[in-house]
C-alpha cells in the first residue's frame, strides 16, 4: 500500500501529487488539445446523459412514492457529480491557476530550509494525505455497496428469488434510469447492469477525487494562515535592529497575505455555485434516505446500502463545512502573531508598518455556498436540522 501511495507523490507538487493523477485519471485535468481529451469529454457527455434518463424514469415513476424516492436519492448525488466534473472542464484554466499558485509557493517556501516552514508545511500534508485517502476508500466502499447490495438481496432471500423466477418481480437493478429496450430481462437486463456498474465507478472517481481536492486546498490555506501567523510573530527575533531587513520581512507578510485571499477568493468563486446546489441537493437526501431506512417495506439489505450511503453524503458535507471553518477560524486569528512579536521595541517607523500590516490581516477567507450560506459547522448543523424537518413533514403527510 505504502508503495502505491509512493508512486502518487509528484516533486513538482509536493502537496497536490495524488490531487493532481486523481484529476488526470478522471479526464477534468485535460490537455489543450487531443484525442484523449476528446475520449474524457465524450465520457462526460454520455454521463450528463445518463442523469437526463434517471429523470425521464423518476417522471414515469413518480405515482410510486417508493420508487421515485429510491430514484430521487441516487440522481440528485448523479447531478451533482456531472456538474462537478462539468465546471471543472469549463472553468479548468482558472483552477490551473490556484493549484499552480500552490505548488510554486510551497517549492519557494521549502527551498528555504526553515525548520518552522518545514514543519507546519509537513504537518498539513501528512494531515491531506490521511484525508484524502480516507476519502477515497470511503467513497470506494459506498460504489462497491451500491453495485453488490441489490445482488446481496437477491442471494439472501429465498422468497424474493421464487417471485423473480415466477416474474412476479423484476430482477434487482443497480440504480433506476429510463432506457428504450426491456431492462428487467435477458441481454437488456445485463447490458443495464454493466451500464450502472461503469456510472457507478465514474460517479465515484469523479467526487472522491473533485472533493478530496477541494478540501486538500482548504488544508493549504489554513496551514499558510498558521505560517504567516508564525512568520508575523518571528519578524523582530533579533536583539539587532536591521530597519531594512525587518521591513522586508513586513513587506512579505503583506504580500503573502494578498496572494492567500486573492486565490481563496478564485478557489471559492469555483466551489460557491456547485456547494450551493449540493447543499440543497444534499438536505433533500438525507431526508429521502432517512425516509426509505424507516419504512416499512425495506429490506434489510436495502437498509445497509441506504445507511452507507446516507453515512457517505453526511462525511461529504462534514469534509467541507469543517475545513472551510478552519480556514475562517485561522483568518480570524492571523494577526494573533503581530502581537506576539516584539513590535514594542521598535520605533514609531516601523510601528506604523506593523499597523498596517495588521489592517491587511483583518481581511478574512471565507467559503461559501453561494450568496446566502457560509460553509462552516453552524452551516452543517443547520443542513442536518433542515433534513431532519423535511422527514418529519413527509412522515407525517404518508401517515
Amino acid at each position: 500500500m505504502l508503495n502505491v501511495t509512493l508512486k502518487l507523490e509528484n516533486k513538482d507538487h509536493p502537496l497536490l501529487g495524488p490531487s493532481l493523477w486523481g484529476l488526470k485519471k478522471c479526464g477534468m485535468w485535460q490537455p489543450k488539445t487531443g484525442i484523449r481529451r476528446m475520449f474524457f469529454n465524450f465520457i462526460h457527455i454520455t454521463a450528463t446523459l445518463f442523469v437526463v434518463s434517471q429523470y425521464v424514469e423518476l417522471w414515469c415513476i413518480k405515482s410510486d412514492l417508493d420508487l421515485a424516492l429510491r430514484n430521487l436519492s441516487v440522481t440528485m448525488l448523479s447531478t451533482v457529480c456531472v456538474i462537478k466534473a462539468g465546471t471543472f472542464v469549463m472553468w479548468q484554466e482558472h483552477w490551473k491557476n490556484v493549484l499552480q499558485y500552490v505548488s510554486n509557493l510551497e517549492k519557494d517556501q521549502l527551498s528555504r530550509k526553515d525548520k518552522v516552514t518545514d514543519t507546519i508545511i509537513s504537518e498539513y500534508t501528512v494531515y491531506s494525505r490521511r484525508v484524502t485517502y480516507f476519502y477515497w476508500s470511503l467513497v470506494s466502499a459506498t460504489v462497491l455497496t451500491v453495485i453488490l447490495a441489490p445482488f446481496a438481496g437477491y442471494i439472501s432471500s429465498d422468497e424474493y428469488r421464487a417471485r423473480i423466477s415466477a416474474e412476479l418481480a423484476p430482477y434487482p437493478e443497480i440504480m433506476s434510469s429510463w432506457v428504450p429496450f426491456d431492462r428487467t430481462r435477458g441481454i437488456g437486463y445485463w447490458a443495464s447492469v454493466l451500464e450502472h456498474s461503469l456510472i457507478c465507478f465514474y460517479g465515484g472517481g469523479i467526487v472522491a477525487i473533485y472533493d478530496s481536492s477541494a478540501v486538500v486546498l482548504m488544508a493549504f490555506f489554513a496551514g499558510q494562515l498558521k505560517l504567516l501567523s508564525e512568520n508575523c510573530s518571528r519578524m523582530f527575533e533579533s536583539d539587532v535592529v536591521d530597519m531594512e531587513q525587518e521591513m522586508l520581512k513586513i513587506a512579505e507578510c503583506h504580500h503573502h497575505h494578498k496572494n492567500l485571499i486573492k486565490y481563496s477568493k478564485i478557489l471559492n468563486s469555483l466551489l460557491s455555485p456547485v456547494m450551493f446546489l449540493y447543499v440543497i441537493i444534499c438536505s433533500l437526501m438525507i431526508c429521502a434516505s432517512a425516509i426509505q431506512i424507516t419504512t416499512d417495506g425495506t429490506t434489510t439489505m436495502q437498509r445497509i446500502w441506504i445507511a452507507e450511503y446516507l453515512m457517505a453524503l453526511i462525511a461529504q458535507l462534514f469534509l467541507y463545512c469543517w475545513h472551510s471553518n478552519e480556514v475562517s477560524v485561522m483568518s480570524d486569528k492571523v494577526d494573533d502573531g503581530i502581537y506576539k512579536s516584539s513590535w514594542w521595541s521598535r520605533g514609531v517607523v516601523m510601528r506604523r508598518s506593523v499597523l498596517l500590516l495588521a489592517g491587511q490581516l483583518r481581511k478574512n477567507i471565507v467559503f461559501t455556498a453561494g450568496p446566502f450560506t457560509k460553509l462552516n459547522l453552524p452551516a452543517f448543523i443547520t443542513i442536518l436540522k433542515g433534513s431532519y424537518s423535511y422527514y418529519t413533514l413527509l412522515s407525517n403527510k404518508e401517515d
